[in-house]
């Protein structure tokens, strides 16, 4: 199923953020001298109060992918399942991962919110056309 590809490739991208999250937070934590024993029973103590907004960007969009992505992943696979992974459904699984990785891109070094939202919303709708087509396929 081609719808799988795309999959594939968010669930990649979502590793690529987690070490860039990660290659620039630690350092980050490590120049701050963030004690994490601190962090962990301090509730005033928290990454965003210590760390720079810029270094908190990728964090948040590492965040971002655990949460409506988990959807596409679900509905990408009972597509897969019902045989309905190709064609139209594969565009859109293409369309919608396009759309995360270039929101993640956007989060992740200027961050603008008007284009983060607009690129949101446009994933949104395609990730509710394939929704809408699961719909219709299973009931």
């Amino acid at each position: 199923m081609a719808i799988l590809q795309p999959v594939v490739v968010l669930a990649a991208w979502t590793m690529v953020m987690c070490a860039w999250m990660y290659a620039t937070r630690i350092p980050a934590m490590s120049a701050a001298k963030v004690d994490p024993n601190r962090l962990a029973t301090d509730p005033e103590a928290t990454l965003d109060r210590i760390l720079p907004p810029q270094i908190q960007w990728k964090a948040h969009n590492y965040n971002h992918l655990h949460e409506a992505p988990t959807v596409f992943y679900a509905i990408a696979i009972v597509l897969a399942i019902i045989g309905q992974g190709d064609g139209w459904n594969a565009y859109f699984g293409w369309v919608y991962v396009t759309l995360r990785i270039a929101h993640s891109l956007v989060q992740a070094t200027i961050n603008r919110v008007i284009l983060r939202f607009a690129l949101f919303v446009a994933s949104t709708l395609a990730l509710a056309i394939l929704i809408l087509h699961a719909a219709i396929a299973v009931f």
